[in-house]
């Protein structure tokens, strides 16, 4: 039997009315994928939603895979590997200009690409992209490694990419396309006079987008020096940001860089994208799951000394103790 024309057009009625409310939720659902905000957990208010990092598997699929960074290194597990020898350093004590810039979710410096490393068991020569940091709140835990579950002031990554690689986000589709060594600081009674020139330039940069030029300056200014530049951890990682891409070779160095309490607060004057003061700009540690940690060495060799000198107090006793 035919349905009349009228009961047609009723039916396509209701049902348009149905639907449209959920095509309207789904296109709103999509902006919200699609287009998601990442931001950190101190950006997180009730007035301004925006994407944490417990959420950054909506930004991308990436961010919940089983190689993310940062983790938390625990020093007795970590395995010594001969071949992470100390690394050939290009172009890091030569002074350039760079652009500076407050990118909306931290401080960035572009880097030359004239700067390169290479050595330290890397399959290739990588060349620089940029450096930037993370930190806390006014001198506050900051980095975003951990050391034995100790969080430190603040870290600065500088941004290496495999030379055949065009940029950071083409390298980032490579497994091993972007090498990264990680500086962790501790706060230090007296000013880090190299630290001076950027620091100064921080009060240029604190909205977003604004940039400034920073003059005469070297990477060799920035980290410890090479001999203290031979102990470091590592492991294969991701991008600890959106869309956190697991093509990271990570090495980060057990030497610190000191700066004042005064210096590791200039950091906090600066704002985020929403406005807010651009504080504790780390992502949460991430499970380790089956990946080994490896160390250039030191450890295990210290710890086999102490061994060894129980080893030989404990025979010592032995001996001087009366026969039965």
């Amino acid at each position: 039997m035919f349905k009349s024309k009228q009961a047609d057009s009723e039916g396509y009625g209701t049902f348009t009315m149905l639907l449209v409310p959920v095509l309207f939720w789904f296109a709103s659902l999509t902006k919200v994928v699609s287009g998601a905000d990442w931001c950190y957990q101190s950006q997180v208010t009730c007035n301004h939603t925006c994407t944490g990092p417990e959420e950054w598997g909506v930004v991308s699929q990436n961010c919940i895979g089983r190689s993310q960074s940062p983790v938390n290194i625990v020093t007795r597990r970590v395995l010594p590997d001969e071949r992470l020898t100390p690394f050939h350093f290009t172009g890091y004590q030569e002074a350039f200009h760079g652009r500076l810039i407050n990118n909306g979710h931290t401080v960035q410096l572009d880097l030359p690409s004239s700067i390169r490393i290479e050595g330290g068991n890397l399959v290739t020569p990588y060349k620089a992209v940029q450096l930037h940091l993370h930190w806390g709140k006014d001198g506050g835990p900051g980095s975003e490694h951990t050391i034995d579950g100790e969080q430190f002031p603040m870290e600065m990554h500088i941004v290496h990419i495999k030379e055949e690689h065009n940029n950071l986000s083409q390298a980032a589709k490579d497994h091993t396309g972007v090498a990264v060594l990680g500086f962790l600081f501790e706060e230090s009674k007296s000013a880090n006079k190299k630290f001076d020139p950027l620091i100064n330039a921080l009060k240029n940069i604190t909205q977003p987008t604004n940039s400034t030029t920073l003059m005469g300056v070297s990477l060799e200014m920035l980290i410890p020096p090479p001999k203290n530049m031979t102990k470091y951890f590592r492991y294969e990682g991701s991008l600890t940001t959106p869309d956190c891409d697991e093509a990271t070779v990570w090495s980060l160095f057990e030497n610190t860089v000191p700066l004042s309490r005064n210096q590791l607060a200039a950091f906090s004057q600066l704002q985020f994208s929403n406005g807010k003061q651009m504080v504790e700009t780390y992502r949460p540690v991430q499970p380790l799951n089956t990946r080994q940690v490896y160390y250039s060495g030191g450890h295990v060799a210290l710890v086999s000394t102490v061994l060894l000198i129980m080893s030989v107090l404990v025979s010592s006793a032995l001996s001087l103790s009366p026969s039965v």
